[in-house]
């Protein structure tokens, strides 16, 4: 039976590096989406059996993609292949329903292992952030992003990467007085008072490219 991939990021020349990689190996019929919103179409039209999702998607985020395909079909197997390497937010993604994780910077060896067992039911973390999960594991209640859910985590990539709160409540699809909330209750658990605090917590982290804007507005750096 041929397998149906879903290939999903924002970038045309990595959908079409990972279509010929995988057109190659085992010729599976294969879909492609550029957004978190065209995911979730092509998800219900295409039915796949594996995607391989980027988390760094206009929009809907991946990790709101991910929770929302599980929901969807709660048996979807997912690979993530991502730029993030922080082992808390590897963790946070494989505990949102992923059954594995690949960097970007991967080899295409490993690249068509990790699809190979996802695709068969099994779960497949590159060497290197295995062996940095497990570390982590030891030192993790050290890192800020321990104490966070999987939204919690998605809000802070949404905010570092310059979306506003109008902007953060379409994409994982609750209101801006929920957003407002959860930003409150971000600013608790990581016992910071500013907006701008907790992007530098998600810059820090490596969640995102580190746009100045908090909620819309330019703010020199150390601004409230």
């Amino acid at each position: 039976m041929t397998l149906k991939l879903l290939i999903v990021d924002d970038h045309p020349i990595v959908r079409s590096g990972l279509r010929r990689l995988l057109a190659a190996e085992d010729r599976p019929e294969i879909a492609e989406a550029a957004s978190g919103q065209e995911a979730i179409s092509k998800f219900r039209e295409f039915r796949p059996d594996l995607v391989i999702l980027d988390l760094n998607l206009p929009g809907i985020g991946g990790l709101e993609v991910l929770g929302r395909l599980r929901i969807e079909n709660p048996k979807v197997r997912v690979l993530v292949v991502s730029m993030y390497d922080n082992p808390i937010y590897v963790a946070r993604v494989l505990e949102a329903g992923a059954q594995g994780y690949v960097s970007k910077n991967a080899p295409p060896e490993q690249m068509l292992e990790a699809v190979r067992r996802v695709a068969t039911g099994r779960s497949y973390i590159e060497p290197e952030m295995a062996q940095e999960l497990a570390i982590g594991n030891i030192r993790s209640s050290s890192d800020p992003l321990s104490r966070l859910s999987p939204r919690d985590i998605e809000i802070l990539r949404l905010l570092a990467d310059g979306s506003t709160l109008t902007e953060i409540a379409e994409a994982i699809g609750v209101s801006y007085k929920t957003v407002a909330n959860q930003c409150s209750q971000l600013k608790a658990k990581l016992a910071t008072p500013r907006m701008a605090d907790l992007i530098r917590i998600a810059i820090s982290s490596g969640l995102g490219r580190g746009d100045p804007r908090v909620d819309g507005r330019l703010r020199p750096d150390g601004a409230p």
